[in-house]
């Protein structure tokens, strides 16, 4: 934290003493660890000096309602309970409604991410906490000369090209370097920074709040609450994604044919698409010495079983070293996004990259769109006048900016339509060492059951991660974290036949989803399908995401989840692809973008990333994303001539 981060109170004297109180509660000491304690809460503190007003003020507000329980139930406040009597009060909310379990999980998740995310934690644990920082690189000439950080500029800016790109990830960089490539003049617009590998070399934490918008706090509301982590800098999401790649499956592509009249995005001509983008990330299976120890336990898991169709997951990190960080920047350059392939190619094209603007407004002649208007990060307008405008934000903000501008919306499907391959994932406490810091995180698969809508992939997360993300507190949680060297852990994820959507509620985006039973049944199915695996491979238990059923046990535990009934509520989830919201398809009534990605109605603007998407895939998208990128690229650049 910085140093000025101490200099003035987040909380009062109360609210303090109560988080206090929590902290010990929560975070007993343990044989090796020691107890949350006021150092806990200090940097808790600090953190919260660093994050919007509101999102402080509704902490507090946590601190507040815990404090007034405390007084009904007990007759005295939160931090005059006894220890033991207040882990009994933050278990019952444990075990309670929605709302309540919702509240306990937004109090305890800063205070267990920075209890464990310290030096003295790891070393304990004989965990990694630091890595040396790679040393500093001369920039070629390309990034020094055609990267601009529009803030410097002093002023407004005024700018012309043949096509501005607003946004540099999966489909806007795509978009960019080809274009860039065809000879036409491009100007890219990205909100974030242009960071490089000595910004990724940082702790996870702090990386996630430079890179993830919102530091990672975008969520969707509705019958269950689930984050959807975007990146906001040079390279969009896939700077901080996986790195997993997988061509969108044939099924799905037939089923664009014959539901949205996009046969011509068949397998067939859709590969060479798919194949040059493969070349430029240099995709390949993950290597053996790269799997880690989750996955030879999930291997080991696997073939006790009988399972047949499992196998290393390919990616775009050619040199990866396995660190174990892809989600939070890559600090070896080894993976590549596109801030360090395609975004450095468009550059080197020609093409210039203006950071710290955010697009804001349509620039109109009569019903073409002309240009775009936004506002850099010191207060200034940025002004790009283009004969094609590409929206490349992401399928949260993408329909957000069109709804704003009055496009797009003449099917009523603008915002609509979005799916996210809800996800969870499950811990398994084992008897040998496992060492998950060290690593591909998502290096192998297990699609046994991808043609029932699931796919198992492999997920590890450091270790204030994977803590803040799990109900347990107390001496059990404490247990778990000083087991951190023997826990391997797994993921899956689901293709959603659930859909949710994207408003604008009083000038502010709004995220909804409601998961349907049949998607809740196939996350159970794989919560038990995983927690097989794990068992067959010698697992003590099983920590599942479903309530009520997180400390798993035996196989007998397993048949009562399989008996019982659960609520969309009762799951733990994330979400990390989401589609669809301004869908391509060949009929104006039921699409918002025709099948070279132009916005109906909206001649000169072209909605080129994840929003296009028509429906779930059932597998990672970024190189669906980028095949159609690549595509649309080459017929936008036919059509400028």
């Amino acid at each position: 934290m910085r140093q000025m981060a101490w200099l003035a109170p987040s909380f009062s004297e109360r609210e303090r003493g109560v988080l206090l109180a929590v902290a010990k509660a929560a975070l007993p000491a343990g044989a090796r660890l020691p107890a949350a304690g006021a150092d806990t809460v200090a940097r808790v503190e600090a953190f919260f000096l660093e994050q919007p007003a509101g999102l402080r003020a509704a902490y507090r507000g946590l601190l507040r309602l815990l404090d007034g329980a405390a007084l009904l139930s007990h007759r005295k406040g939160f931090a005059a309970l006894a220890e033991a009597e207040g882990l009994a009060l933050l278990e019952s909310w444990r075990g309670a409604g929605l709302a309540r379990r919702n509240a306990l999980r937004m109090l305890l998740l800063p205070v267990k991410a920075l209890h464990f995310d310290h030096a003295s934690t790891y070393r304990a644990l004989g965990c990694v906490y630091e890595r040396p920082a790679p040393a500093a690189e001369a920039r070629p000439a390309y990034l020094r000369d055609r990267v601009h950080a529009a803030s410097g500029a002093g002023g407004a800016l005024e700018l012309e090209c043949e096509v501005v790109v607003v946004g540099t990830g999966a489909g806007g960089a795509v978009v960019a370097k080809e274009l860039a490539e065809a000879g036409c003049a491009v100007i890219m617009l990205e909100e974030g920074a242009y960071a490089d590998r000595r910004d990724f070399a940082g702790r996870p934490l702090e990386n996630q709040r430079k890179l993830y918008r919102a530091s990672g706090a975008t969520f969707s509301i509705g019958n269950v609450l689930i984050p959807i982590p975007l990146g906001r800098t040079v390279g969009g999401t896939t700077a901080i994604n996986s790195g997993t790649c997988f061509r969108t499956p044939e099924q799905v592509l037939l089923r664009w044919g014959q539901e949205f009249g996009l046969r011509e995005l068949s397998p067939e001509r859709l590969a060479p698409h798919f194949e040059r983008v493969e070349q430029i990330l240099g995709v390949a299976p993950v290597p053996p010495e790269h799997l880690g120890g989750c996955a030879r336990v999930v291997i080991r898991g696997a073939n006790a079983l009988g399972l047949r169709r499992h196998r290393p997951l390919a990616r775009n990190a050619p040199g990866c070293d396995g660190q174990g960080v892809c989600c939070f920047g890559c600090p070896t350059d080894a993976k590549r996004s596109t801030n360090v392939s395609y975004v450095p190619l468009a550059l080197r094209a020609g093409a210039e990259l203006y950071t710290g603007v955010t697009a804001e407004r349509l620039l109109f002649e009569g019903a073409r769109v002309v240009g775009v208007r936004g506002t850099s990060s010191s207060g200034h307008a940025v002004t790009v006048r283009a004969r094609a405008v590409v929206l490349a934000c992401g399928s949260l903000l993408t329909p957000i900016l069109m709804m704003r501008n009055g496009v797009g919306g003449g099917s009523g499907q603008l915002g609509k339509n979005l799916s996210i391959h809800p996800a969870a994932a499950c811990l398994a406490e084992m008897a040998e060492p496992i060492e998950s810091w060290s690593g591909v995180p998502q290096g192998y698969l297990i699609d046994e059951f991808a043609d029932d809508g699931l796919l198992l992939e492999g997920v590890a997360t450091p270790l204030e991660y994977w803590a803040s993300a799990m109900s347990a507190m107390g001496p059990r949680m404490v247990e778990l974290a000083e087991a951190y060297q023997r826990i391997a852990s797994f993921g899956m994820m689901v293709s959603d036949t659930s859909r949710g959507r994207v408003r604008l509620v009083r000038d502010r985006a709004v995220i909804t989803y409601n998961l349907n039973d049949a998607d809740v049944g196939k996350l159970v199915r794989g919560v038990i399908e995983l927690s097989r695996i794990f068992f067959a491979a010698g697992a003590r238990s099983v920590i599942s995401p479903v309530h009520g059923f997180e400390d798993l046990r035996s196989l007998a535990d397993l048949e009562a989840l399989r008996r019982a009934r659960v609520r969309a509520s009762d799951l733990a989830l994330s979400a990390h692809h989401p589609l669809g919201t301004a869908r391509m398809g060949a009929d104006p009534a039921t699409a918002v973008v025709d099948a070279d990605h132009q916005v109906y109605g909206s001649p000169g603007l072209y909605v080129i990333d994840g929003s296009a998407v028509p429906t779930a895939l059932g597998v990672n998208p970024q190189v669906t994303i980028m095949a159609l990128a690549t595509r649309a690229a080459q017929r936008l650049a036919a059509r400028l001539g």
